[in-house]
């Protein structure tokens, strides 16, 4: 059972190695040094990666539920684990768990950073980050068109339409998927980048902020993140990338092969979603405070739009807005973008699943004998698929209490505990209180709160429940 998990998990671990020769050839080239902390952590990742790969080779031929559930937890915390070595080299922090929190942040496109002065880290630091947003932002979408149709974990059977069953077809038409998810995705990247260098950026600011947005992950070069260009086009720039990073990495192939992309009602349910979220926040500003229209509309639409797609890159501290500006934005943070997309949080699909059941359960109050089907748009759901969809949110809420509990029993006081818990669960990266909001950071915290919390991230991102089947009795006696 283990030696397939072992080796593909290896496998996952050696590229990580390889991906940081990248900020090694920075440091490099801006230190003129011979030698570079990175290269270490690399060297490191690629010996542990590949003789935990090469131990365990075996050819794969099937892939079992249970396997599929280890080789998700297993690979995600080794890349987590090994993703903090080079914090640890780089920076003189007291706790290592520092280090760690920052790798778990970056790669589970969090965004929540113990970093207090950003701007005085190296530039391959700030790189690193980046690419840790990028990197967990492309995973977690292959995760999610590989496995999660397959593990039954909350509805995602409808997002997959050519994957729907576990057949022998499903290793070749994975392939076929995932080679065009990743050109989409380095695509973005491409466009995302040259049109922030277009907008006034530098091409080093311009790759770390695209690679932010598109993974929606939050990770920023300046302390005071997209406001401190103090630029509408940059806005403007990083608003259109932070949506195409929330929208499913397959709509676009979809659209590329001129298919019903126009029809995906999740994709029309989540912009409708931005824009009464946008109109409500706009609205507010320019009746209770000094902004002008455009104003309001600039800095609520930024605000809105890096919230619901869990990106969590600021353009001004929306904490000074009000207590139900926060209300709005823990709201935000808990209904997510599309699935599918890069972005955290329980997601669109879910919800729509749930409206669709609330409504069939309501118009049978009123007609009991009327036949009434679950759909969303045009497509049918099972009632396993609905099972699973209130499984998960239900699972996800209970994870939030309990954690939410657990940092309060640490010293926090009840409504920092929620905020924090929120912003890492739904791996959103701020909060909607000050101290984690735009202008703060989770440096204050104590190691165990931050234990907690890089527990969260990855609980969030891997969809809770494929994390919480690992510690049943159940999974270990099948």
């Amino acid at each position: 059972m283990w030696q397939p998990v072992f080796m593909i998990s290896g496998y996952i671990l050696g590229i990580l190695g390889l991906i940081m020769l990248i900020p090694a050839g920075l440091d490099m080239s801006v230190t003129s040094a011979d030698w570079s902390p990175f290269l270490s952590s690399a060297m490191v990742a690629v010996f542990f990666g590949f003789a935990l790969f090469l131990s365990n080779y075996t050819k794969i031929e099937r892939i079992t539920l249970k396997q599929g559930y280890l080789i998700t937890v297993v690979s995600w915390f080794l890349s987590c684990l090994f993703s903090a070595v080079p914090f640890w080299l780089y920076l003189d922090r007291e706790s290592a768990l520092d280090g760690l929190f920052e790798a778990v942040s970056g790669l589970t496109g969090t965004g929540a950073s113990i970093m207090e002065d950003v701007e005085s880290l190296p530039p391959a630091i700030l790189l690193w980050r980046s690419l840790l947003n990028y990197i967990g932002g492309l995973g977690i979408v292959i995760f999610a068109v590989a496995l999660l149709p397959f593990l039954g974990i909350g509805g995602m059977q409808i997002f997959q339409h050519e994957n729907s069953d576990s057949n022998d077809k499903f290793m070749p038409k994975f392939s076929y998927i995932a080679k065009r998810i990743v050109f989409v995705y380095l695509l973005l990247f491409g466009v995302a980048c040259c049109c922030m260098f277009l907008c006034g950026m530098s091409w080093f600011d311009a790759a770390n902020h695209a690679m932010s947005a598109i993974g929606t992950g939050g990770f920023s070069s300046r302390n005071g993140s997209i406001g401190s260009f103090n630029s509408f086009p940059i806005e403007l720039c990083t608003m259109i990338f932070m949506l195409a990073g929330a929208l499913p990495m397959t709509f676009y192939i979809l659209l590329w092969r001129r298919s019903e992309a126009d029809k995906n009602h999740q994709v029309r349910s989540f912009l409708k979603i931005v824009l009464v979220a946008i109109l409500c926040l706009s609205g507010y500003l320019y009746a209770k405070s000094e902004y002008s229209l455009f104003e309001a509309l600039r800095y609520a639409s930024f605000t809105a739009i890096s919230v619901i797609t869990t990106t969590g890159l600021t353009s001004c501290d929306y904490i000074t807005w009000g207590a139900w500006i926060a209300a709005v934005i823990l709201f935000l943070s808990l209904i997510g973008s599309c699935t599918g997309s890069t972005s955290g949080s329980i997601k669109i699909l879910r919800w729509q699943v749930i409206h669709a059941f609330l409504r069939k359960y309501l118009l049978s109050a009123i007609e009991p004998n009327r036949v009434i089907p679950l759909k969303i748009g045009k497509v049918n759901m099972s009632e396993k698929v609905t099972m699973s969809v209130f499984v998960y949110v239900f699972s996800f809420l209970i994870c939030l209490a309990v954690l939410v509990l657990a940092v309060s029993a640490c010293g926090l006081d009840f409504k920092t505990a929620m905020a924090v818990v929120v912003s890492c669960i739904a791996n959103v990266g701020v909060g909607s209180v000050e101290v984690i909001g735009p202008s703060g950071n989770f440096a204050f915290l104590p190691d165990t709160i931050k234990f907690i919390l890089c527990f969260a991230m990855i609980l969030g991102r891997l969809e809770v429940i494929s994390v919480l089947v690992i510690f049943s009795k159940s999974f270990w006696r099948a």
